[in-house]
């Protein structure tokens, strides 16, 4: 696959902070943003785990201003309006969220939220009508996020969220997600030593997640030199550095270079209207939407199987993956290639990816997760083929429902 020479990279992060022990910076942080009061959003086992959350109100000293530790992995959008109120109950003028991809997604919704008063059911019926809440034009609530797990969810404008009928906003389940440039945090502060304590199978099955960014950013339509050089280098670090998380402890040297490629990866990803996540995201939504499947876990279980089924039709910038995973085999560079010589270095790319998803012990079948049987592999694979995700597939790759189906079947 070629890329257009001409290209357009708009992308504003926030300031990055990397180190161990770099959360006892977090007062400096706001101070320079002249920011006062902070509500920590994190789930029930982060806000009650000492480890966690004392290195994270200690270094917002006099700037707590609460802790709301009620995430959780299905964010809910009721959650998101029980943040509001805590927000508004505690005067905070900055949302601080620690954890995992839940709580950063919650955070971001609660500050969509604080952008106007409006009704929670108006906002429930658009958002099942839609599939999204609408966000005011104006200043938003800025989020500062303090990642423990390695999806790779930090640098983005968007949020996924759900609603169910008990919670009164929806008649019936619904699912979508929040995104504008406005809920990039302002701050993202990258702490290996309070990584460290979270559970290894948790990082494990997220890291997958975060290793995918990388895979998908290389072979992205709108693939950019920017997110090249930094998905090379990222995937590079990752690589090596989840072989090592897996054979050892999470301890802060062996998470440095992980939480390093983590935050490469997923630089310039999201950017406003596009982003590089494609078919093996869509893949993941597919089977998790519906099902009790962890997204790293599907992840690990599909990559491979997808990849190969992307190299038998598109190039897909084989060359250049190959080299951010180190792995052998070779091509004519001088003109036509070799079919051969091609084919072995994808097969190479697609044991590299198994081999990263074996090191950290995941499944590598569906049956052995809590998902969906093949008789549902026609309902998933529609699911996939409608995810917002596909559009942005290798040029030259048009999956069908018949082909996506029989990846599954692969997987399973």
């Amino acid at each position: 696959m070629s890329r257009p020479d001409g290209f357009r990279f708009e992308y504003d992060p926030g300031t990055l902070r990397f180190g161990s022990g770099s959360v006892g910076d977090l007062a400096d942080e706001l101070d320079r943003r002249g920011l006062d009061r902070a509500l920590v959003v994190c789930g029930s086992t982060v806000g009650t785990s000492p480890e966690v959350i004392g290195p994270v109100t200690e270094g917002l000293g006099d700037r707590l201003a609460g802790v709301f530790a009620e995430t959780t992995p299905a964010k809910r959008l009721a959650t998101a309006f029980d943040g509001l109120a805590a927000m508004e109950d505690r005067g905070a003028d900055v949302l601080v969220a620690l954890g995992g991809g839940s709580s950063l997604d919650v955070a971001k919704v609660v500050s969509a939220l604080a952008a106007d008063d409006r009704d929670p059911d108006a906002v429930g019926r658009e958002f099942q009508d839609r599939g999204t809440i609408s966000i005011p034009d104006g200043e938003l609530p800025p989020i500062v996020a303090i990642p423990t797990t390695l999806a790779g969810a930090d640098l983005s404008t968007g949020a996924g969220v759900t609603a169910s009928p008990d919670s009164g906003l929806v008649d019936e389940p619904a699912g979508g997600g929040v995104g504008d440039p406005r809920l990039m945090p302002s701050a993202i502060v990258y702490d290996p030593a309070l990584v460290a304590t979270t559970p290894k199978r948790i990082l494990a099955a997220s890291a997958m997640n975060g290793f995918d960014k990388g895979i998908e950013t290389l072979y992205a339509a709108n693939a950019t030199p920017v997110t090249d050089a930094t998905a090379v280098r990222g995937l590079g670090l990752l690589r090596n550095g989840l072989r090592r998380l897996g054979e050892e402890d999470p301890a802060e040297d062996v998470l440095e270079p992980v939480l390093e490629g983590t935050m490469l990866v997923q630089y310039g990803i999201a950017r406003p209207g596009e982003t590089t996540l494609s078919i093996i995201h869509a893949f993941g939504h597919g089977l998790t939407r519906s099902y009790d499947v962890q997204q790293g876990a599907a992840h690990g279980v599909v990559a491979p199987h997808v990849l190969r089924y992307l190299f038998d039709q598109v190039d897909g910038r084989r060359d250049l993956l190959a080299d951010a995973l180190g792995v052998d085999g070779e091509t004519d560079r001088d003109g036509a290639a070799d079919r051969e010589a091609l084919d072995d270095r994808a097969e190479a790319i697609v044991e590299a990816v198994a081999d990263v998803r074996d090191a950290l012990d995941l499944p590598a079948r569906l049956r052995d997760v809590d998902g969906s049987e093949p008789d549902e592999f026609p309902a998933v694979a529609d699911a996939i083929l409608a995810d917002s995700f596909m559009a942005n597939a290798p040029s030259g790759l048009e999956p069908t429902r018949a082909e996506i189906e029989t990846v599954l079947e692969a997987a399973y």
